[in-house]
């Protein structure tokens, strides 16, 4: 492990503006998933502190609604400024905690925060926030009080499309980030400090997820639900919120096709399938948006497995801070037992292994490592095929024609995102259209931080960053005249 930065102060949460104690005493820990070892504790928050934290947003409101648009993106520029200036410390922190290398962390998990809070000042900066529709006058109005409820996998960029969206919509925000890697929320609240912003428009409070992440959303001074989660967790939030008739926005789980079409060449066609793998096994596979499912013409399948075979089995895997690891640990115990429970009932379903399985991976027998595991031609119906692993594995899904592998593709109740590769671009894109995702990547598109990112069924509900990710955080006000 190689990093000199400082772990923060993460013994206090910041409510009202100012840093404080937790009612409580309890404390979680904080490993490093690379090592297994305790690197931190933070407070384990109370009702009683959500409480103080959704009366200093209230009271904020009026305040920070009333600042004009132009100061709003403002502040998210200078957010952004602070974090492009502990870049570094962010990227370290993050490969701590997380288990993300060191490279991708700066380029994704703080290079993709940066490009958030910049984006939503763009968008605030551009925004018609009021028009006139006959002889009414109808304008944009911030939404309230958001709760932000933000998961483990992307500990900074998520919680900057909560935290930058109802900022720049003047919204004021109480935040929860994960317990399991919290390291670069309290660098972020540090940051927002130091901006000398009204009292109450960011508070941050920490803890046990179910307790305090109910209280939050249940809060009558909670006007908004932001979550970002699995899917049973994101029906739970919106069943709460709904008992106070309170919106919420969803960013829930996945389980993401990539369709390679027929009319790729074998270069073509080997080159699309290590760009899979390549970008599925990012953050060790924990993303919502990963291509999981590997849709391929049934007369090629031998070629898919073998490339798969070759490129799986030297794909670098070690420590997040060496130079040639290209992927790290699971975030936890916990999650690698979820990761293996999946590998194990394939294999004892009599799924086909291609390559990987339940052994460590060599070398790595302490941190919380998963070998990068390939499956065949499972069955449409098998849970490897249908339900979110969340962790380096891959399935192979043969097709007989286009329409088929449209049809597999869709094949889910699940509808985050997707990608086409094809030789021919209009066909590739005429098929990325037919797929229900909410976004969806033709012959390897780049991820756009100003598009908006969210999906469809299981997948949730909203939309986040850019222009639609403020407009999460707006509602609408009409006077007639």
């Amino acid at each position: 492990m190689t990093t000199t930065s400082t772990i923060p102060d993460t013994t206090r949460i910041y409510i009202g503006g100012r840093w404080q104690p937790a009612s409580s005493h309890d404390r979680i820990e904080v490993r490093n998933p690379a090592t297994e070892e305790v690197i931190a504790h933070i407070p384990s928050g109370t009702e009683a502190d959500i409480d103080a934290a959704c009366e200093a947003a209230a009271t904020a409101l009026p305040v920070w609604s009333a600042v004009p648009a132009a100061q709003r993106a403002a502040a998210c520029r200078a957010i952004a400024d602070g974090l492009e200036r502990r870049a570094e410390e962010l990227a370290d922190l993050i490969t701590l905690d997380l288990g993300m290398p060191r490279p991708l962390s700066r380029a994704i998990q703080v290079g993709l925060a940066i490009k958030d809070f910049a984006a939503l000042a763009d968008a605030v900066e551009t925004h018609e926030f009021e028009t006139t529709i006959g002889n009414s006058l109808v304008r944009s109005v911030p939404v309230g009080v958001v709760a932000a409820i933000t998961p483990w996998n992307f500990p900074l960029h998520q919680i900057a499309a909560k935290v930058g969206g109802a900022l720049a919509a003047g919204a004021t925000v109480v935040l929860k980030p994960a317990g399991v890697t919290p390291l670069a929320a309290f660098v972020l609240a540090e940051i927002i400090d130091g901006l000398g912003l009204p009292r109450g428009v960011f508070n941050m409070v920490t803890g046990a997820g179910a307790r305090i992440g109910e209280a939050l959303v249940r809060h009558p001074s909670v006007d908004m639900v932001s979550f970002t989660g699995s899917t049973g967790a994101g029906s739970r939030v919106a069943s709460l919120a709904g008992e106070r008739a309170r919106p919420t926005s969803l960013e829930l789980g996945g389980k993401s096709p990539a369709v390679l079409l027929d009319d790729l060449d074998d270069t073509a066609y080997e080159k699309a399938l290590r760009r899979v793998v390549s970008g599925s096994f990012i953050n060790s596979g924990q993303m919502c948006s990963a291509l999981t499912r590997l849709v391929v013409p049934q007369r090629r399948v031998s070629l898919a497995e073998e490339v798969l075979a070759a490129a799986v089995s030297t794909f670098p895997v070690g420590d997040p801070f060496g130079d040639r690891t290209r992927m790290g640990p699971m975030v936890s115990d916990g999650q690698r037992s979820s990761v293996l429970g999946f590998i194990e009932r394939a294999i004892a379903d009599g799924v086909r292994l291609v390559h990987g399985g339940t052994d460590a991976p060599d070398g790595l027998e302490v941190g919380y490592y998963v070998r990068p595991t390939v499956f065949t031609d499972p069955g449409r119906q098998a849970e490897v095929s249908r339900e979110e692993v969340f962790g380096p594995v891959l399935v192979l899904q043969p097709y007989d024609d286009l329409d088929d592998a449209v049809a597999i593709a869709n094949d889910t109740r699940y509808g985050l995102a997707a990608g086409v590769w094809g030789a021919d671009n209009t066909l590739a894109e005429s098929t990325a259209w037919r797929i229900r995702a909410g976004q969806v990547e033709v012959n390897g598109g780049q991820f756009n931080p100003a598009a908006p990112f969210g999906g469809f069924g299981d997948s949730g509900y909203g939309r986040e960053f850019g222009s639609f990710g403020l407009e999460d955080f707006l509602t609408t006000q009409s006077i007639q005249r």
